[in-house]
C-alpha cells in the first residue's frame, strides 16, 4: 500500500476515531457490567476493551516503538486471545475472573497505549506500519461488534433482564414483499478485488479466484420473525424431518436441558412473542429479520420453506449484482448509523433489495481456505486461518456492525452451533 505523510494524518484521524467509538459502547454500562461473562464463549466488556489495546501494544509498539517498554507485564497473557506465536494465554472461560485489573486501569491502558500510537504515527511514513494499524482498527471494530452481543447475552441472563440502552423507535413500516433474483450459470469471480470493496481485506478474503456456480435465484430481504413464527407454529422445532442430525441432537438439548422450542431470547409473554434486546425485552416485530439463529436452525427452516441457504459464492455474487460497491456501503441498518438509543435492533427492510446490515445471513458453506490462499507472516497470521475447521460461514455484516466495515468479500465464521450473533438467514433456490 502505498502511504505518505498525508495519508498516515488521515489514519491517524480514523485511528482516533474508531477508540473513541469502542469506549462509547461503555457509556451505558456500570463496572459491574463491564466485568460479566456469562458463558464461556462470550467475554467481559473490560476484556475486550484491554485485548484491542493489547493487539496495538504488542502488534506495532513493540514493534516500532524505540525505547519499548509495556504498560504492565502481565498484560501480555491476560489479554492475549489466542496467539500462540505471542506467547501464554489466560484461559478464555475465566476471563471473568479477571477483577484485577480494574475498569479504570484498563481505560489508563488504552489512553496511555493511544498517545504512544499518535506519537508513532506522527513520526516518518512507513508501509507495513500502516498496514498493522489498519488490520488493528478493523480488528477493533470486530470487537465493537462482539461487546455489544456479549453484554446482551450477559443482560440477557440477569434478573429482570435490563436494556443495555433506551427503547429505539417502534417499527414503522411493513416488510418489502419477498421477491426473487435469478442468476445465470456461469464461471463467476469471487473474493476481495480493491476497485469493488476498497483497500482493505482480511487475509481470508483472498485470493480473488474463479468459481463456477449453477444457475439459482436469491430472495430480495432476510426472512422475517413473522415468517419464522410459521415454522414454530407448524411444529418446525418439533419435526427431525427438517434437520440436520448434528442440529436436531442440539434441538434436544440445551443448557437448562430442556429441548429448543425459539431463538435464543424468545419468550412467550400473555400469549405474544417477545425477544431480549439491547432496548429490553420488547414484543416481537412480525417485519423484522429473524436474528439470533443458529446455522441449524437456518438450514432447517430453509429446508421447511422449500428453499435453501445460499453458498457463499451466490451470496458475493448476488451482492455484487444487485447492489452497487457505493450503495452496499452507504446503505444497511449498521450500528453507528443511528442514534445510540436505536442501536442494534433489526429494522424491517426499507431498500427493493436488502443485502447489507441488520442481520449476518448463514450460508451453507464451510470455512475453508480459497485455492492459492496463504496467511499473513508471523503471529498476526494466526487471525483467521487456524480457524478453518468447523466452521460456517455468514456474509452481510448486522446491526451492531459498525458502518464501512462490511464488504461483499467479507467472511464471517462461527460454528453451526452459535447463536448470539445477530445471525439470520436469506433464502436461495435452483432457478
Amino acid at each position: 500500500m502505498a502511504v505518505n505523510d498525508e495519508s498516515l494524518l488521515l489514519l491517524s484521524t480514523r485511528y482516533a476515531s474508531v477508540r473513541r467509538a469502542t469506549e462509547a459502547l461503555i457509556v451505558p454500562l456500570t463496572a459491574e457490567d463491564c466485568q460479566v461473562q456469562s458463558f464461556p464463549d462470550a467475554s467481559p466488556a473490560k476484556w475486550h476493551l484491554a485485548h484491542v489495546t493489547w493487539f496495538f501494544e504488542t502488534f506495532i509498539l513493540e514493534r516500532f516503538e524505540s525505547a519499548f517498554k509495556p504498560f504492565d507485564e502481565r498484560f501480555r497473557v491476560l489479554f492475549n486471545s489466542y496467539y500462540q506465536g505471542v506467547g501464554e494465554q489466560f484461559a478464555r472461560p475465566r476471563r471473568g475472573l479477571l477483577t484485577h485489573p480494574a475498569l479504570a486501569e484498563v481505560l489508563r491502558y488504552r489512553a496511555q497505549v493511544d498517545a504512544r500510537m499518535q506519537a508513532l504515527l506522527a513520526g516518518p511514513a512507513r508501509a507495513d506500519l500502516a498496514a498493522l494499524v489498519e488490520l488493528g482498527l478493523h480488528h477493533e471494530q470486530q470487537h465493537q461488534e462482539l461487546l455489544l452481543t456479549d453484554i446482551l447475552h450477559a443482560l440477557s441472563c440477569s434478573p429482570g433482564h435490563p436494556a443495555y440502552a433506551p427503547r429505539g423507535p417502534a417499527e414503522a413500516a411493513p416488510p418489502q414483499a419477498l421477491r426473487w433474483f435469478g442468476f445465470a450459470e456461469g464461471l463467476i469471480p469471487i473474493g476481495h478485488e480493491t476497485s469493488l470493496d476498497g483497500a482493505f481485506c482480511f487475509d481470508n478474503e483472498t485470493p480473488r479466484h474463479p468459481v463456477w456456480l449453477g444457475a439459482f435465484e436469491m430472495a430480495s430481504r432476510p426472512v422475517s420473525c413473522g415468517e419464522y413464527i410459521a415454522f414454530i407454529d407448524d411444529g418446525g422445532y418439533r419435526r427431525p424431518e427438517l434437520w440436520l442430525a448434528m442440529g436436531w441432537d442440539w434441538v434436544r438439548s440445551s443448557d437448562a436441558g430442556e429441548a429448543r422450542t425459539a431463538p435464543l431470547y424468545w419468550q412467550h409473554i400473555d400469549d405474544r412473542w417477545h425477544q431480549h434486546t439491547l432496548q429490553g425485552t420488547l414484543e416481537i416485530g412480525a417485519s423484522s429479520p429473524v436474528c439470533q439463529l443458529s446455522y441449524f436452525e437456518a438450514d432447517a427452516y430453509a429446508r421447511w420453506a422449500g428453499a435453501r441457504l445460499p453458498t457463499e459464492a451466490e451470496w458475493e455474487h448476488a451482492a455484487r449484482s444487485l447492489r452497487s460497491p457505493e450503495a452496499a456501503r452507504s446503505g444497511g441498518n449498521f450500528a453507528d448509523r443511528r442514534a445510540l438509543r436505536a442501536l442494534a435492533q433489526p429494522q424491517p427492510a426499507d431498500e427493493p433489495v436488502q443485502m447489507f446490515g441488520d442481520v449476518w445471513e448463514w450460508t451453507q458453506s464451510s470455512y475453508s481456505p480459497y485455492p492459492g490462499y496463504r496467511p499473513a507472516p508471523g503471529a498476526v497470521g494466526e487471525y483467521n486461518g487456524k480457524f478453518m475447521c468447523n466452521q460456517v460461514v455468514l456474509r452481510g455484516g448486522s446491526c451492531a456492525t459498525p458502518a464501512g466495515h462490511v464488504r461483499a468479500s467479507y467472511r464471517n465464521f462461527f460454528p453451526p452451533s452459535a447463536q448470539w450473533q445477530f445471525s439470520g438467514l436469506r433464502l436461495a433456490r435452483a432457478a
